[in-house]
């Protein structure tokens, strides 16, 4: 029997590991490696932040895990030898028949000079729960909420902070005395999808969010409470950033992002298999003409699942990676709008968008307790 190595645990390693399960448990073991205990869904951080969530309510332990054939190990990747498929953590070492790296994207704070002095951001738990409690001292101001650099996990995120901010600040009777201003180097929310962008800048504008395309925040002044960009000075009383994000530090040593863009894991876009042999990237590392959001890595995970099974029958890979997903946007008010991406299927990609309604809202949790179900309960 073969053995498979995934190595995180995120959208992408979860999928591959049931995806295989389903597949090919008779023909391969399949250890899940990542260093922490549990795994939390993008978007709980904005029930953490807003809705009044605890970190404990939106964590589902990996200890869940009890697909056939998989096991997992609370371990932290240390080194990486591609060419060997030889992996050393902090208790082992391994040397699987197959290796897949999901190990997703790190959050570099300290690139933007001034962000960890004088800055918050929204998506780790962590820095969601440290936001929660400014914004309980909040008393009305102006925010700066900035995109830092792209790509960034969940292209609508930041949107969709501002927007439920908005909301936060109408309920507690601020919003008359508070200024929210959302900064991008992009020139569009979600250059892929006209409507999404049509009807997001559309959202902030009736809430009276100010929306700066193309701009970028490059460092903080933390002493003068001033961020600064190109264009000039912007003065605020809450910075929120959504941070630089880097392929994780082991990943870049291993030598994977070798003719990657911008310092990402370089795949074959239709297999997702690196230049070594045996060796498969997917989800937020992996340079794929895809945005960084926790369904393309869903879906990359089922192409590299068919191919994984097809190689340990002696076939031949057939599955091509097509880019989909579909993702829902909180628009505030409790409605939620959707964005169905085909990125790979034609010559050119397609991502129509639904408007928000609160059927939408129902099918996302829908959707979440549908993964939450397939991925932990075995």
């Amino acid at each position: 029997m073969r053995t498979v190595l995934i190595l995180g645990a995120g959208f992408g390693g979860l999928e591959l590991a049931a995806s295989l399960s389903e597949s090919s448990a008779d023909e391969a073991r399949v250890v899940v490696i990542d260093r922490n205990d549990a795994f939390t869904l993008g978007f709980a951080k904005l029930d953490v932040l807003f809705r009044g969530s605890a970190p404990a309510d939106v964590r589902h332990p990996y200890a869940g895990l009890a697909h056939p054939g998989v096991e997992f190990r609370q371990e932290e990747v240390t080194a990486i030898d591609p060419g060997n498929r030889r992996v050393v953590t902090d208790r082992a070492e391994y040397e699987p028949d197959i290796l897949v790296v999901a190990l997703g994207a790190d959050y570099d704070q300290a690139a933007t000079p001034g962000f960890v002095e004088d800055g918050h951001e929204y998506y780790s738990i962590d820095g969601a729960c440290a936001l929660r409690d400014r914004l309980a001292d909040f008393d009305g101001g102006t925010v700066l909420l900035a995109i830092l650099g792209v790509p960034f996990k969940c292209p609508p995120a930041p949107y969709e902070g501002a927007l439920l901010l908005a909301e936060h600040l109408e309920r507690r009777g601020l919003r008359d005395r508070s200024h929210i201003h959302v900064i991008t180097p992009m020139d569009s929310p979600i250059p892929v999808s006209a409507g999404t962008s049509a009807a997001l800048v559309e959202a902030l504008t009736q809430r009276g969010i100010e929306y700066s395309p193309g701009r970028r925040v490059h460092a903080l002044d933390p002493d003068r409470h001033v961020a600064l960009t190109r264009a000039g000075e912007l003065p605020y009383d809450l910075f929120i950033g959504i941070p630089v994000h880097r392929a994780p530090a082991v990943v870049d040593a291993s030598g994977l992002t070798v003719g990657g863009t911008d310092g990402w894991i370089a795949v074959d876009p239709r297999t997702l298999e690196t230049r070594y042999p045996g060796v498969y990237a997917l989800g937020d590392c992996a340079d794929a003409p895809v945005p960084r959001a926790g369904v393309f890595a869903e879906d990359a995970a089922r192409t590299v699942a068919a191919g994984i099974a097809a190689i340990l029958r002696g076939a031949p890979p057939s599955e091509r990676y097509r880019g989909r997903g579909s993702c829902h946007i909180e628009f505030g008010d409790g409605l939620v709008g959707k964005v169905d991406a085909d990125f790979l299927s034609g010559p050119t990609p397609t991502a129509p968008f639904t408007p928000p309604s609160l059927a939408l809202a129902r099918e996302k949790s829908a959707a979440a307790a549908a993964r939450l179900d397939r991925w932990f309960a075995g």
